[in-house]
Order: structure tokens, then C-alpha cells, then sequence
């Protein structure tokens, strides 16, 4: 829960709504409800405005950080978001991204520019017109994101700009809404950096390298399925692997990961858990299985009636059945720790092999960034690739690979190295599973607790 603290009010150029300071906390205001319009409509509303705002799109909006701001970021950061109702009523994807720009540049043509995701969120289904609920609240610890601010090489050769997505259409809300007939505009938004009263030192040790950024909402489904060439490797698969240059060595590192499930129509792979399988240089390095958490605290920001929450409450176990995300919460930023690395080419690879995409119809969309540092180990804190990963221990006798938890286990399961299933259990009488018979090879046991979070161990086979 926010803490409100008594702030001291300090002057900001423009684009900076203020800054709050207070003992050794510092609020830094970037967007300060910021007025969202219809995605599809081409006509850029309040595009003449002078208040510092560069205006992509209806649903993109970008904001320079100026010197004055970045000099203030110390080694603590959080982003903190404030989504208002307006005139969509339905749940939508947002997220924050960080640009690379040419320095000096006023503007800039959003596709052809860098940039990394620091934030992801999904709107609630919200009437602007309830009297309880007027602000939906996002929060993110980004320690991570403080370092790439305060890059001494970095801020040398682009201006950093901070983009808000937010994709809204009206439509719905003209129709169901009181007071919306008519109208364009769709949320609010305001962004807030929380960090250090004192700033930091700039960074010189960093290594970041941008992956992949999630397409625009208006692109359609270009990102992560099986049906379309640019989203897959190989048609009919849910693969997708992504190559990028560590341009120098590095004691230790990290992949920041976020990934959202898309799909509503009938038998949508947005209400499917699915398992998710993360590959560096070839290399299974993590896996886990989205959503699992109990979407009833966030019932309260959905004033606008749903199938997805209904009328009344449900319980944890119904939740984690199916829910990739919850209406109304902050998507999970999972960092994943990959160590020491060697300058050179690289990939990262996500499978999602038992994805179906009926009728072609969803996509998931990833956003992925290295980020390391050539002397020491990055902050503490930062390895956090969620609380998914559950608590089990595997020994491998031979052939036979014994499993313990102390958590009920709910299915367990042997692939191939390319995510074919070979083999599935569910409600296993044994802890063990026996390899005996499998030809030579590499091979990936997953046990998944009564709750959806898996663990997984990639075991070899020899001749």
C-alpha cells in the first residue's frame, strides 16, 4: 500500500508536472493525467497543446527526460501509475517503454527508434461514472530501470524519452455509459518516478542491450502465435527466437521478460494457462506458467459488469484454473539471471509448445532486454523471476529422476528439448520418473504444483 507522505513542493521545466520531496524520498511527476483517446481514430486530439508531450498516436505518448529529471534519480526507483475511467469501459493492455533517441531531436518517428518495456498493466472494466473507485493503482520496483537512467554512456549519446501506451476505443462506452455518447477521450494517466531524495552517481559499468519491444497495439497479432510468419519461427510452433550482440564481457547479468497472453474469442488462449519456456544460446534457463493468482483483490477497480469477475466472489482455486492476468493488475516484470557473459552473438528463445490459437485468432506479446554489468554483481533484489517457480527438488539416479516438494503436485511431465510433450501424469502416486527407453538425449521434466507453478529440469540421457 502507497504511504502518503507530507511533500515539499520543488519547481520543474515543462513536461515535469512537479517534483515531492520528503526526508529521503523524492516523487518525480512525468505524466500528470494525461488524457488518452480512441486508438483507431487518425486525427491526433490535443496533438497543438504546449505542455511537453509528444504525441505518437491516440495511445502513444512520449515525454523527454530532461537532464534536470535524470540527474535526480538515485539508486532506489519505483514507477508509479495512475490509470482514471473515461470512456472505454472494457480491459485493455498499457505499458511504460524507455526510447533511445537521437540527441537534440525534438521529435522523433516512433518506429524507428529503440526502446526497452519497463511496465506492463491491464486496465479494469471501469464506469467512469462510480462513485468509488476514480483511480487504479500500478506499482513497480525497477532498481534495474535507475541504473539505465543514470548511464553515463547512454545519456552521452541519446535522449531518453519515456513513452506511454495505452490503447482505448469508445465504442462500448458511447452505448453503455452515461454521459459518454459521443465521445473520443478514453482513460487518464499519470506516471510517477519514486526514488532517493539524493541522486545517485552516474553508471559507467552498464551493459544494456534492447531485444525486443512488443509492437504497437495497432499492428495486430505480428508478435508471439503460430500463424503468421513474423510471430513464429516455424509455422504451426509457438516458437520465436530473438539475436542480439553483447558488445563487451560482463561478470554478471540478467534477461528482463515481459510477456502477456492475448485471445478472447471462443477457446481464447488469453483464458488458458499455458507453460512457457525460455531458452538462452540453446540453453533451457527458465520456465514457468503465467497467472495463478487470485484475481478477487482487484474486483473493486472493475465498476463496470464483466464475465470475467461476475457478480460475486470466487475462490483462489477457481482463479488459478485459468487466469493468465487479472482486470486491473500490474503484469509481473520477471528478470532472469544469466550470470558472467562473454562479449559476442547471442539468442533467447520462447516456446510455448502447447499453444493452439483456435482459428488463428490471439497473441502473446513479449518484451525482452539484456542488461549486465562489466565489474561486480547487479543490485540485490533484482533476480526476481516471480514467485511462479515452485518449490521443488529433483535428484537424478541414472535414468530415474526423483522429484520432492512439500506442496501437493498436481501433474507432472517429460519433453523433448523442443517442448514436445512425451509424457503426463496428473495427480502422480510416485515422485519419480523414469527415463528408461528414451533414445540419447537432452530431455525437460516439469512438475507442476495444485496451485500452477512449475519447476522444471533439464536432464540428458547418454548413450
Amino acid at each position: 500500500m502507497r504511504r502518503i507522505l507530507p511533500f515539499l513542493l520543488l519547481a520543474l521545466p515543462c513536461g515535469v508536472a512537479q517534483a515531492q520531496e520528503d526526508g529521503d524520498s523524492l516523487r518525480i511527476n512525468i505524466l500528470d493525467k494525461a488524457v488518452f483517446y480512441d486508438g483507431y481514430n487518425s486525427n491526433i486530439f490535443d496533438a497543438d497543446k504546449d505542455d511537453g508531450i509528444l504525441r505518437h498516436k491516440n495511445s502513444i505518448y512520449a515525454v523527454k527526460l530532461t537532464d534536470d529529471v535524470l540527474d535526480r534519480i538515485g539508486e532506489r526507483l519505483d514507477l508509479d501509475l495512475t490509470l482514471g475511467p473515461l470512456c472505454d469501459n472494457y480491459d485493455r493492455i498499457g505499458n511504460v517503454d524507455i526510447a533511445f533517441v537521437e540527441k537534440g531531436a525534438e521529435s522523433y518517428d516512433y518506429e524507428s527508434v529503440k526502446r526497452i518495456e519497463v511496465a506492463r498493466y491491464i486496465t479494469p472494466f471501469m464506469n467512469k461514472n462510480s462513485k468509488k473507485i476514480q483511480a487504479v493503482p500500478f506499482f513497480y520496483n525497477a532498481p534495474d530501470v535507475s541504473l539505465i537512467l543514470r548511464d553515463k554512456a547512454l545519456r552521452e549519446n541519446y535522449d531518453l524519452w519515456l513513452e506511454a501506451e495505452l490503447f482505448g476505443v469508445p465504442y462500448a462506452a458511447n452505448e453503455q455509459i452515461k454521459g459518454c455518447e459521443g465521445r473520443n477521450d478514453v482513460f487518464t494517466l499519470t506516471v510517477d518516478f519514486l526514488t532517493n531524495a539524493s541522486p545517485a552517481s552516474p553508471v559507467t559499468t552498464n551493459v544494456m542491450v534492447p531485444i525486443y519491444a512488443k509492437k504497437a497495439e495497432d499492428h495486430g497479432n505480428v508478435n508471439l502465435n503460430n500463424y503468421k510468419e513474423v510471430a513464429t519461427d516455424t509455422l504451426g510452433t509457438t516458437t520465436k527466437t530473438y539475436h542480439f550482440n553483447i558488445p563487451q564481457d560482463v561478470t554478471d547479468s540478467q534477461i528482463t521478460l515481459i510477456l502477456t497472453n492475448h485471445g478472447a474469442a471462443e477457446n481464447g488462449e488469453e483464458y488458458v494457462r499455458r507453460l512457457h519456456l525460455v531458452y538462452y544460446d540453446g540453453e533451457l534457463i527458465h520456465s514457468y506458467t503465467p497467472g495463478g493468482v487470485s484475481c478477487e483483490p482487484y474486483r473493486k477497480y472493475n465498476t463496470q459488469g464483466n464475465g470475467i469477475y461476475g457478480w460475486g466472489s470466487k475462490s483462489d482455486e477457481w482463479w488459478e484454473e485459468w487466469n493468465n492476468w487479472c482486470p486491473g493488475a500490474a503484469v509481473p516484470t520477471r528478470r532472469i539471471p544469466l550470470g558472467p557473459q562473454k562479449a559476442g552473438d547471442h539468442s533467447i528463445m520462447i516456446r510455448v509448445p502447447d499453444a493452439v490459437f483456435y482459428n488463428q485468432d490471439g497473441d502473446f506479446r513479449p518484451s525482452l532486454y539484456f542488461h549486465g554489468t562489466t565489474e561486480g554483481s547487479m543490485p540485490a533484489g533484482m533476480k526476481n523471476v516471480s514467485d511462479d517457480i515452485a518449490d521443488v527438488t529433483f535428484l537424478k539416479d541414472g535414468n530415474v529422476v526423483r522429484y520432492s516438494t512439500s506442496e501437493r503436485v498436481a501433474a507432472v511431465t517429460v519433453r523433448s528439448i523442443d517442448g514436445t510433450l512425451l509424457y503426463g501424469e496428473e495427480s502422480p502416486r510416485e515422485n519419480t520418473v523414469s527415463l528408461a527407453g528414451y533414445v540419447p538425449g537432452a530431455y525437460i521434466i516439469t512438475v507442476m504444483t495444485a496451485d500452477h507453478r512449475v519447476k522444471s529440469l533439464k536432464t540428458v540421457i547418454n548413450d
